[in-house]
């Protein structure tokens, strides 16, 4: 006769109903997505090297119970309803969702600390009174804050946010109205999103139809990386309100901006932009109907993009059907590299206008307004002054050339010998800590643009958020055709980017990563150094963390690369700090002459090969040799 709790363990296997029965299946069970894992390694790996605790113990964490369960409600879709839970015991990043806050806030309000809120109605119909936010969601991995109606009609009032979402890492924050129909006062931010990784930042519908209100923005997402920021319906139909950008998007590294509606109908605005996107990384920056139908405005870029790097900027319908409206550009687009400047019906219809350019870049689409009596220019740099200027910046000293590149991030075949010192970039992981899902579940889950909005609705992505922002950038980015030579795909699971490996490799491989962190933003010494099968030319698969709510990798192999593994010491004490593996590719040849490699070691495309450090989590694979 069987043993009765053989009999409740054949049950429990296969109906995944008992997880408190006499105990929890863990992921020792041999039913575990982790054992299961084990198991599939074991049979398509051939060789005996040590399996990888690195890659391992991004597993999925679901037990045997769980992961039946909710591939069950994958395969129903109905893992929307029970996405909370799904989140919590997966090991996944999702958002929050924010119930509205019932609360009038009808009084003065002195927050010190704030973090993940939800404000329907702040300060709406205030007469007078200030109210302040020192430290709003500080250093916060993913703070989620909402304001739905802000100051509406407010007269006399003050609002000041301090230091507001500081050093967050995946940051959605917005204001959905602030300050519309609001009288007098002032709405003062003095640094807002600084040194944030990949916001999403919305204010929707700002100061519209406000009366002598004014805004300002000391200091605007300066030093961020990645990510948007969106200004919709900004100071729409004011009357005689200033505003304010001193400093926008300062240092940033690819960062988008668009301005959406900005001061249209006002009468008497006054806006002005200091420093815009100076000393950026690859900005795009869209001004959509701006400006459009205003009366007496005066539009101020003091310093537009001063010293960026490459980038596109968009002018579309600036100052349309404006009366006495006046747009003075001091120093526009003096940029470090030429990018992509475009002005569509810039002034249309309008009278009266006076428009000047100081000192411009270069551009393309600007002859047509260069002819008009209207539009001023004191001085215009054409394209052979700008090649000139920026093949001087090249050739110039190497601190200038790596201005927007972290020394160390890239560096020639020749620095990988023994006893060079040699800055080591940060290879610190700063994405959100998340795990591979089970191929149980990812095969049931979509993950295509044909499914966008089913995806959006399983993780509760709205328009606009940065759950929806993270999906589509993934989504580009997975179904991109591949570069010349590239063989890519993107894997949710460990069994998918082990097959993906061994289609390309073959099923004797290795997968390595550099052990840790330490020397990151230092000086190294390059100790022992060995060539990955002997030093020769060959091929590997290299695989980069791709934001998204559960682990998911850009894996991709390309021609011509060779792999090293090296000894990393501390230059004083000669003590070894940590092993490197670092990959250095041969053909470049494909690469944009844009690269941050060849703005770091100058040269450009197929002239010198380029290597680079696998950063934390990151890895590459390459036969046992």
């Amino acid at each position: 006769m069987s043993s009765p709790f053989f009999i409740l363990f054949l049950i429990c296997s296969l109906t995944v109903v008992c997880a408190g029965a006499g105990g929890s299946l863990d992921d020792t069970s041999p039913f575990s997505p982790k054992a299961s894992l084990i198991r599939y390694w074991n049979k398509q790996i051939s060789n005996n090297a040590p399996k990888p605790s690195f890659l391992m113990s991004k597993a999925s964490p679901l037990n045997a119970v769980d992961a039946a369960a909710f591939a069950k409600l994958a395969e129903r879709n109905a893992l929307s309803s029970h996405l909370p839970s799904f989140c919590a015991a997966a090991g996944l990043l999702c958002f929050p969702d924010l119930s509205p806050s019932l609360e009038k806030h009808d009084k003065d309000s002195n927050f010190a600390v704030y973090s993940n809120r939800n404000f329907s109605n702040y300060g709406n119909e205030r007469l007078g009174g200030v109210d302040s936010f020192k430290n709003y969601s500080g250093g916060e991995n993913i703070p989620i804050d909402s304001f739905r109606r802000y100051s509406r009609n407010a007269a006399g009032h003050s609002d000041k946010f301090d230091s507001y979402g500081p050093d967050g890492n995946v940051v959605d924050q917005s204001f959905n109205t602030y300050g519309v129909g609001a009288t007098g006062g002032t709405g003062e931010f003095k640094n807002y999103n600084r040194q944030v990784n990949v916001p999403n930042l919305n204010f929707n519908n700002y100061g519209a139809d406000g009366n002598g209100r004014a805004h300002t923005f000391t200091s605007y997402t300066d030093e961020t990386n990645s990510g948007s920021e969106k200004f919709s319906s900004y100071g729409r139909n004011e009357n005689g309100a200033p505003n304010e950008f001193k400093n926008y998007a300062t240092d940033s590294n690819v960062i988008g901006s668009d301005f959406s509606g900005y001061g249209e109908s006002g009468n008497g605005a006054n806006d002005s932009f200091t420093n815009y996107g100076v000393n950026g990384n690859v900005p795009e920056n869209t001004f959509k109907a701006y400006g459009s139908g205003g009366n007496g405005a005066v539009e101020s870029f003091a310093n537009y993009r001063e010293q960026s790097n490459v980038g596109d900027d968009s002018f579309q319908s600036y100052v349309k059907n404006s009366n006495s409206a006046k747009a003075n550009f001091a120093n526009y687009g003096k940029s470090f590299n030429e990018g992509t400047d475009k002005f569509s019906i810039y002034g249309q219809g309008a009278q009266g206008q006076s428009i000047g350019f100081k000192v411009y870049g270069v551009n393309n689409t600007f002859k047509d307004y260069a002819k008009k009596s209207d539009v001023s220019f004191a001085s215009y740099t054409s394209r052979s002054e700008a090649a000139a200027a920026a093949e001087a910046v090249k050739m110039a000293s190497g601190s200038r050339v790596n201005k927007w590149v972290e020394p160390g991030k890239f560096f020639r075949e020749s620095m990988l010998k023994k006893g060079v010192i040699m800055p080591m970039p940060d290879i610190r992981d700063k994405m959100p800590r998340r795990s591979f899902l089970p191929r149980s579940i990812t095969s049931k889950l979509p993950f295509s643009s044909s499914k966008l909005a089913d995806m959006k609705q399983i993780f509760h992505a709205l328009d606009n958020s940065s759950m929806d922002s993270m999906i589509v950038a993934a989504l580009k980015d997975c179904e991109r055709a591949p570069s010349r030579g590239e063989t890519k795909r993107c894997v949710g699971s460990v069994e998918d980017m082990v097959d993906f490996t061994t289609s390309v490799l073959g099923r004797d491989v290795v997968v390595r990563t550099t052990d840790n962190v330490a020397g990151s933003g230092k000086q190294i010494l390059i100790g022992q150094v060995k060539g990955i099968n002997g030093g020769e030319v060959t091929k590997s698969v290299s695989c980069h963390q791709t934001l998204f709510p559960y682990l998911l990798y850009y894996c991709h192999s390309v021609p011509k690369v060779r792999v090293y593994e090296a000894d990393l010491l501390d230059p004083s004490s000669k003590a070894a700090i940590n092993h490197g593996i670092a990959i250095c590719h041969l053909d470049t040849s494909s690469w944009s002459p844009t690269h941050g490699a060849f703005l770091a070691l100058g040269y450009g495309p197929g002239r010198i090969e380029v290597c680079h450090w696998i950063f934390e989590n990151d890895m590459t694979w390459a036969r046992s040799g």
